[in-house]
């Protein structure tokens, strides 16, 4: 049976009515129980959430205003407290209440990654800061630190943040980094915040002087990846300067 079989869209649903006044099948705690979390609407779960509406304002009508405000779940997630506060009833209180959920999914995200996951593969990279880079409005520059095993060494390390250029990302602040860590090799990341993983001619520039410089500090740079977003026109939402030949690396 597909989703919109089995739930119901919140657009069908009776406006300017109590919850309790609703239809039982209607209501979002008895879809809930019916069809079960992954079958129900993001408004149905957002309704969860928020428990109750406003005065005259039912908490259906409250989590489709926001969900028409910010048009997506991720537009939502970016969003900050005082963004959010600024739909109409919704108050200092249902605004944390948001905040709150959508940060324990990033959590619960980059914990399913592991504490020190193997890092071998473009793929295995991107999964580890799929979440930080997603919900990001400028570029962010990380380095992945490996040990010989080619183990994830702590958490990654944001080098800089800002348009990538080789007088942002000096080589000095990424190995400083990598010889505190003792790390046997690196992988670098940054994201477009455009959606488009499309490397630049600076990042190609950056890419191949931090690889330089490792070769000096007998570090590897084992690829740099470009993360954006996942898009009908994009395959993936990531891709590897290794992997399409741009750059040599070591």
């Amino acid at each position: 049976m597909s989703h919109a079989s089995r739930a119901i869209d919140y657009e069908t649903r009776p406006v300017n009515l109590r919850v309790r006044d609703m239809p039982t099948q209607l209501r979002p705690r008895e879809e809930f129980e019916r069809v079960g979390a992954e079958n129900v609407s993001d408004a149905v779960l957002l309704a969860l959430i928020l428990r109750t509406g406003t005065k005259g304002v039912n908490v259906v009508e409250v989590s489709q205003r926001l969900l028409s405000t910010f048009g997506s779940l991720t537009a939502l997630a970016k969003a900050s407290v005082k963004d959010i506060q600024r739909v109409d009833s919704i108050g200092p209180v249902k605004a944390q209440m948001i905040k709150a959920a959508m940060e324990l999914a990033q959590r619960l995200t980059r914990e399913s990654v592991g504490e020190s996951p193997m890092v071998t593969t473009p793929e295995q990279a991107t999964a580890v800061l799929r979440e930080r880079a997603r919900l990001l409005r400028k570029e962010v520059f990380w380095a992945l630190m490996l040990d010989a095993k080619n183990r994830l060494i702590g958490e990654p390390r944001k080098i800089s943040e800002g348009t990538l250029t080789s007088s942002l990302v000096h080589p000095r602040e990424l190995f400083a980094e990598a010889v505190e860590s003792r790390c046997a090799s690196i992988i670098l990341a940054h994201n477009h915040p455009s959606g488009d993983p499309t490397p630049s001619s600076e990042d190609v520039k950056v890419t191949k002087q931090l690889i330089a410089a490792g070769e000096v500090m007998g570090i590897k740079v084992l690829d740099h990846i470009v993360i954006g977003h996942r898009k009908h026109h994009n395959a993936t939402d990531f891709l590897s300067l290794r992997e399409t030949g741009l750059v040599k690396f070591g």
